[in-house]
């Protein structure tokens, strides 16, 4: 497949790390986050769920020990122009009382379903 079939743009990629087992209201963060994303018309965003890991606090969450495999930590990849990015930035602060981002330019590819 040939590049000439993609359309290229200038964009950026938010990566938000936090843990499965933080809350929102009663219900999964990352579920808000990702839903919030979709209403506010985000180009895309995928939920990933790690084996094991830390962040600042240093808390080990890891699927080696059962009694907490249910709060491993996840990266919520987001890809979309940096004006949009920015728009949903306060939503995001509104939404997560701790965790990490990144924000990094790429230039993103797309093609069209047919």
């Amino acid at each position: 497949m040939s590049s000439e079939s993609f359309t290229s743009q200038p964009g950026k990629r938010l990566r938000i790390f936090l843990d499965e087992a933080q809350e929102w209201r009663g219900k999964a963060l990352y579920r808000v986050i990702v839903e919030e994303l979709y209403r506010h018309g985000i180009m895309g965003a995928t939920i990933i769920r790690g084996i094991e890991g830390f962040g600042p606090a240093h808390h080990l969450l890891t699927d080696r020990f059962p009694d907490i495999a249910d709060n491993l930590p996840l990266i919520i990849d987001v890809v979309d122009s940096h004006e949009r990015l920015q728009s949903v930035l306060p939503v995001l602060d509104r939404l997560l009382q701790y965790g990490t981002m990144t924000l990094t330019t790429v230039e993103i590819l797309s093609k069209k379903e047919p």
